[in-house]
C-alpha cells in the first residue's frame, strides 16, 4: 500500500483513482461496506482503490478537550486499511486551515487538481468543507460520479465509532468487535516503569494509551505480541491508574505468561479478550497478590483455546 500526506505532486499511478473517503476511525463493518463498494468500483473501471483520511481526527481539533476517543491511532488505521485491500492512502493534515476552505475548493484543489479522481464513494452523513457545506451534490456538480451508502446496523442500532467507543468505555468488548468486525487492540511503545509488578512477581509490559480510546478500567484476559511477530501470547492486563500506587495518567500493564524477553522500545499489540474485574484497592499486598494470582489463573482458562 502507497501512502501519501499530501495531494500535490502525486506519481500518475496513484492518480485517477476510485476514491473512498471518510475519517475511518475504527475501520469498521460500515467502513468497510464503503472499502467493498469502492473496491467493486475499481475493478470494473480497471482504477486502483484510494482513501482520502484526515491527521489528526478532526474532533481533536474541534474538541481538543474531550477524553482521547481514538479506537485506531494512525499507524493501526493504515494497518486495517491495507488489510481491507485499499492500494493507496492520502492521509492530509487537519488543520484550521484545511477546515475553513470551501467545499467547491475542496473539490477543485484536491480531488480533480491533486488527485484527478474517476469516482468518489462516501456514506450518507459524509460532509465537508467550511461549515459543512459539501456533500454528494457539490462532487456531482463538479462532474465527478458518486456512489452513496447507507449506514448499515448491528441489530437495532446504527453501526458507528461514537457507538464503538461507547462499547469500549463500557468493557463490552464483544458489542464492539461485533461492529468493528476485527478483535480491537491497542498497540504501544513498552517503556520501563517503577518495576512495581516485577517486585511483586508478576513483571508487566508498560504502554500508554495516549489519544487511544480508554476502555473500561479493570483487568482483562488478554493476548499479546511483539508488532513483526505471528505468535500471540496468553496475558492479564491491567488498564487504569493502579489504587494502589496512584499512578498520574491512566495506562496499560501486561503480564505475559511463561515470556521472558527483554522488550523495553519495542511495539507490543494487546487484545483484550475479557473484562474480568474493575479496578480495586486492597488493603495489603498480600491481598493485592492474592487477587492477581486468581486473576491469572482465570485468564488462563479464558485464553487456552484461543493460542
Amino acid at each position: 500500500m502507497n501512502y501519501y500526506e499530501t495531494y500535490n505532486g502525486i506519481p500518475l499511478i496513484a492518480q485517477n483513482c476510485v476514491l473512498v473517503i471518510g475519517n475511518f476511525d475504527g475501520v469498521h463493518l460500515g467502513h468497510q461496506a464503503l472499502l467493498a463498494k469502492g473496491k467493486e468500483i475499481a475493478v470494473a473501471a480497471g482504477k486502483p482503490l484510494g482513501v482520502l483520511t484526515f491527521e489528526p481526527h478532526p474532533r481533536q481539533l474541534f474538541r481538543p478537550d474531550e477524553p482521547p476517543h481514538r479506537i485506531t491511532p494512525k499507524a493501526l488505521k493504515a494497518d486495517r486499511l491495507e488489510q481491507s485491500g485499499v492500494e493507496c492512502v492520502f492521509s492530509l493534515p487537519f488543520d484550521w486551515d484545511f477546515a475553513s476552505q470551501s467545499a467547491d475548493h475542496f473539490v477543485q484543489d484536491i480531488l480533480i487538481d491533486g488527485l484527478a479522481v474517476s469516482h468518489v464513494v462516501i456514506g450518507s452523513d459524509f460532509r465537508f468543507g467550511q461549515l459543512r457545506q459539501g456533500g454528494a451534490e457539490t462532487i456531482e456538480k463538479a462532474g465527478i460520479p458518486v456512489t452513496v451508502l447507507e449506514k448499515i446496523k448491528s441489530g437495532e442500532r446504527d453501526i458507528s465509532s461514537s457507538a464503538i467507543r461507547q462499547a469500549l468505555r463500557q468493557g463490552d468488548l464483544a458489542m464492539a468487535n461485533e461492529m468493528l468486525g476485527w478483535d480491537w487492540e491497542i498497540r504501544g511503545e513498552v517503556f520501563k516503569g517503577d518495576q512495581r509488578g516485577r517486585e511483586l512477581g508478576y513483571p508487566t509490559a508498560n504502554m500508554e494509551l495516549k489519544d487511544t480510546v480508554h476502555p473500561a478500567y479493570g483487568v482483562y484476559a488478554a493476548l499479546a505480541r511483539l508488532q513483526g511477530e505471528d505468535q500471540w501470547h496468553m496475558a492479564a492486563t491491567n488498564i487504569g491508574i493502579r489504587p494502589m500506587f496512584a499512578v498520574p495518567m491512566a495506562q496499560v500493564e501486561t503480564f505475559i505468561f511463561d515470556f521472558d524477553r527483554e522488550i523495553y522500545g519495542q511495539t507490543l499489540c494487546v487484545r483484550l479478550v475479557k473484562r474480568l474485574r474493575g479496578e480495586a484497592k486492597f488493603d495489603s499486598l498480600e491481598g493485592l497478590i492474592e487477587q492477581m494470582a486468581k486473576d491469572c489463573e482465570e485468564a488462563r482458562h479464558i485464553l487456552e483455546s484461543l493460542v
